[in-house]
């Protein structure tokens, strides 16, 4: 799968500066540590001895300070290549970036963002092993690895030096259809909530919320899916998730982390069980939002229906510490390396 030993980047500079930096107790997070972030990761792939480098080259320029900098202090660094696009800082860079690097068939694709650049990159990138790594506020999907043990996983799996069933999870997703649009996607949650006025895309106020579909569920992550995990958790690897129906006037009242700072009580109408191949149908009983992976997406009229159907053939989500655990399996950390005085 991709052409081994090329790995391509995409970091979102506006990831980790939502409104919630204002409503809620969110971290900013800065050019500064993304771009110190890449460094990381530049190294880590360095080591790895990955071939060629793809990257997304975002409005703020990180990878390449992140670039120039490796290459001031002498640091090797693998071929790199600017994708061929011009970017607006909106989420259709990292879609647009997605589709180049499928394209170009590359063996891994590094994600700096939260759940949304991760849905961003999905929806075009086809079958190309994605790692995403955090540095949004919703983060369910991505990790908080360390950038230096991303960088060698994700080498791994470019070279091919790992088995990607061995490393990787094939993700469920939810697919959404819509008369009058295209078929969406969410990897994680789905929401409908009531009234049409966007604002910021970031949803961080739970009182709208009407109904809630996810495909996993923790009540240990941040969210709108932490609130379907704290009625039932939901594994990554498990065939169901879940649909979910809240209602503020419910006698059913449960505790849920539902973003930084922002420990919410919210009203449970109706929790059940979906399998994978199983459509719900949301109807909006008024003017609603339809938020994907904890952002507002598009609006529906009264009446309106849209279809989620629960599917388990999404991208594959690489695993680092599956990846490192592998690579030690198989000695491949074990070489006669240089010594640090020689």
């Amino acid at each position: 799968m991709g052409v081994p030993g090329t790995v391509g980047i995409i970091a979102n500079p506006a990831s980790g500066r939502d409104i919630r930096r204002l409503v809620a107790g969110a971290t900013t997070v800065s050019d500064h540590d993304k771009v110190t972030m890449l460094r990381r990761l530049l190294q880590g792939l360095s080591v790895a001895g990955v071939e060629r480098l793809l990257v997304m080259p975002d409005q703020h320029g990180l990878a390449r300070q992140a670039l120039d900098t490796l290459a001031g202090e002498g640091h090797p660094v693998p071929p790199v290549e600017w994708l061929g696009m011009t970017c607006d800082g909106s989420a259709g860079d990292s879609t647009r970036a997605g589709a180049l690097l499928r394209e170009a068939q590359a063996g891994c694709v590094l994600i700096l963002g939260g759940d949304g650049t991760a849905r961003a990159v999905a929806r075009s990138a086809g079958e190309t092993p994605l790692l995403p790594l955090s540095t949004g506020t919703n983060n369910v999907l991505p990790s908080f690895t360390e950038a230096t043990v991303a960088g060698l996983a994700a080498g791994a799996v470019a070279r091919r030096q790992v088995c990607l069933q061995r490393t990787a999870l094939r993700h469920k997703w939810l697919e959404v259809l819509t008369p009058g649009r295209l078929p969406d996607l969410a990897l994680v949650d789905l929401a409908l909530l009531r009234g049409r006025f966007a604002g910021s895309k970031a949803v961080w106020e739970a009182e709208e919320l009407r109904e809630l579909v996810v495909t996993r569920a923790d009540p240990a992550t941040i969210g709108l899916s932490a609130i379907a995990g704290v009625l039932r958790p939901v594994a990554p690897e498990d065939s169901f998730g879940l649909a979910v129906t809240l209602d503020a006037t419910s006698p059913r009242r449960v505790l849920a982390p539902f973003g930084p700072g922002l420990p919410l009580v919210v009203g449970i109408a109706a929790v059940r069980e979906i399998r994978v191949g199983e459509t719900v149908r949301l109807m909006a009983q008024v003017p609603s939002m339809v938020a994907l992976d904890g952002e507002r997406e598009f609006g529906i009229a009264e009446g309106q229906v849209v279809e989620v159907r629960l599917r388990s053939d999404g991208p594959w989500i690489v695993d680092s510490s599956h990846v490192l655990r592998e690579m030690v399996r198989l000695g491949l950390l074990e070489r006669p390396w240089p010594s640090r005085g020689g």
